[in-house]
């Protein structure tokens, strides 16, 4: 089920965590991105930087692919806080503009054969780039990557 989702920079799980009821405001840096699967657009990203290729891998590489942790236990709210995998972190934080405009298409192509019209209104290839200076950030001041999606 599509919903939104913020990708934001944090500290650590505990402070991630901590933005479960609220969301994470602008107490953190993010990126917002509606009518998502946070969770398949994370390991989308992830199978893409582990194998790279424009064409869209069969689904069931995509959920046989290791999905991203949550930071807090699950409950019937909807609500849910992921850590993005450290190695997706690095790989967005050192991608090219090519590599993210072709993860983008990739994306694009994937969120449009599961959810036709559907799909997120949102810029994907801004929204990549977006998260690759997140990531970068992360990278460069020791912080992880996280995603609030309700």
């Amino acid at each position: 089920m599509a919903q939104d989702a913020v990708f934001f920079l944090a500290p650590d799980d505990e402070a991630a965590a901590g933005t479960r009821l609220r969301g994470p405001g602008a107490e953190f840096e993010s990126v917002t991105c509606r009518f998502i699967d946070a969770d398949s657009a994370i390991a989308e990203w992830d199978l893409y930087f582990a194998e790279p290729s424009a064409g869209l891998p069969p689904i069931e590489r995509l959920h046989g692919w290791a999905w991203p942790e949550w930071v807090t236990d699950p409950l019937n709210d909807g609500i849910e806080v992921f850590a993005l995998p450290e190695r997706l972190t690095r790989a967005l934080a050192g991608a090219s503009p090519a590599a993210l405009e072709e993860l983008a298409g990739r994306w694009t192509a994937r969120l449009g054969a599961e959810d036709g019209d559907g799909m997120t209104d949102d810029d994907l290839p801004t929204v990549l780039r977006g998260v690759a200076r997140l990531a970068a950030s992360a990278v460069e001041a020791g912080g992880g990557l996280y995603c609030w999606s309700f």
